[in-house]
């Protein structure tokens, strides 16, 4: 990857954790540890992968975007922020009475959201149906969709699965937000979805495993995935739940808790010196 590009990425995703510890904390609740750990991911699809306008986020031809595990919503919200779909400072309007930043993401509301999502394993399936409607259509779009790692031991991922390979939907290209853990602990403990990679093989998957830490590794996994003809495609991506935050890094306390105001100050604090580290 292209050096300036890298770290105008490392950057965004940077500010782009910032939002997520803004609006967690203002809100007083919300998802910062999964949050955390896909803004990387998110930020990559928004600023490098992605054909999206936020001038006009309905333009026919845009890539779609399904954020399956739409609990982790603020890193949604602040990618699509910093992207200029919205200003950056709603984001602290987070799960407040008024405001259209629900708890999950909600496509009659907020530019640059394509399917409400929330009940862990539908937005996949939207993901697969629109994935198809291209290829009914003969449009040329790109469809992507982030799940979760405890989100996968949903049935309904699996019925989906079978789905995009049965209809050849090489336009469809899922990411595995693999941070180990989930709202009651490892995923491991809690019902075991590995071999994650080799299961979606198994359902006809065209497999790539990444560190989802790594731009490098990122963009190289979604160039591969351009290639791949005649079957969807699976990134699995190792994250670090609650990067970029000290104290939330590995913790699974801290998948649905938001800060306090003496941990917002720590952790804003941190991400402020990993700023001014990134545009020296």
């Amino acid at each position: 990857m292209n050096s300036n590009l890298k770290k105008e990425l490392s950057i965004t995703a940077c500010k782009v954790r910032m939002g997520i510890i803004e609006g967690t904390h203002n809100a007083k609740s919300g998802h910062p540890g999964g949050s955390l750990s896909a803004a990387d991911i998110l930020t990559y699809l928004y600023f490098a992968e992605m054909n999206v306008d936020p001038q006009n986020p309905a333009k026919p031809d845009r890539d779609r975007f399904v954020l399956s595990k739409g609990h982790i919503a603020p890193a949604l919200y602040a990618t699509l922020a910093h992207k200029g779909f919205f200003p950056v400072e709603e984001l602290k309007s987070l799960r407040k009475i008024g405001s259209r930043l629900q708890g999950h993401p909600d496509m009659k509301k907020i530019p640059g959201v394509d399917m409400s999502s929330g009940s862990l394993g539908q937005g996949i399936s939207a993901a697969c149906g629109m994935a198809k409607a291209a290829k009914l259509t003969g449009a040329d779009y790109r469809v992507y969709a982030v799940l979760g790692d405890g989100e996968i031991q949903e049935g309904q991922v699996w019925e989906a699965a079978m789905f995009a390979s049965h209809y050849n939907l090489d336009n469809l290209c899922i990411l595995v937000d693999n941070n180990g853990l989930q709202i009651d602990g490892s995923i491991e403990d809690v019902m075991s979805p590995y071999p994650i990679d080799e299961k979606f093989k198994a359902f006809g998957f065209h497999v790539i495993n990444i560190d989802g830490h790594d731009f490098d590794q990122i963009e190289s996994a979604y160039n591969e995935a351009r290639t791949v003809k005649g079957k969807p495609t699976a990134i699995i991506a190792k994250t670090v739940k609650g990067k970029g935050v000290s104290f939330m890094e590995n913790k699974a306390s801290w998948h649905g808790t938001a800060p306090n105001d003496e941990q917002y100050e720590v952790a804003m604090n941190e991400l402020q010196e990993q700023l001014a580290g990134l545009t020296k």
